[in-house]
């Protein structure tokens, strides 16, 4: 009877053991999961990298300074504006580059006549960026399609 006795608690211990490597190897596993932030099925949609954005085209444009229109013709009335613009492929800016006399007159003659009052505000500013798209969105040669311009971004404003 004693000989029986002594397999079985043997048998038990094995089971123990063997209950307490499972037990200590999944709450291993839980906790590896757990501490990085995931669970096993949730690994496949975070290494899906999302979408990289294009990268930004940007033509700087020098600085200008023009008089400006004010009520009692005052000479001083003075804007120092310097422009950067976002095209939306490098084929318009080889445009713009390539006619850069032409946008550079354009943009010349609509801020000739813009008045100080108007642009002292972010209303008017905001109507002036309008103003340059719109200008710029004409064709620089004759039966060339419109450039477009997605964004006008001023690098320095200052009205004196």
């Amino acid at each position: 009877m004693s000989q029986n006795v002594l397999p079985s608690a043997r048998k038990q211990t094995k089971w123990k053991v063997v209950l307490a490597v499972i037990t200590l190897v999944a709450c291993g596993v839980a906790g590896y999961y757990g501490w990085q932030g995931r669970l096993p099925g949730e690994a496949a949609k975070i290494t899906s990298a999302p979408p990289v954005p294009p990268t930004p085209i940007f033509l700087p444009l020098d600085t200008f300074t023009v008089n400006l229109v004010n009520p009692t013709n005052d000479p001083d009335r003075v804007l120092y504006i310097g422009l950067t613009l976002r095209l939306p492929d490098e084929a318009t800016r080889k445009e713009f580059n390539d006619f850069l006399p032409a946008v550079r007159s354009r943009l010349l003659l609509l801020l000739s006549r813009q008045d100080a009052d108007t642009l002292a505000n972010d209303q008017g500013k905001q109507r002036l960026v309008d103003q340059i798209k719109q200008v710029l969105s004409e064709p620089l040669v004759n039966g060339q399609p419109r450039p477009v311009v997605n964004d006008v971004l001023f690098t320095a404003f200052i009205l004196r």
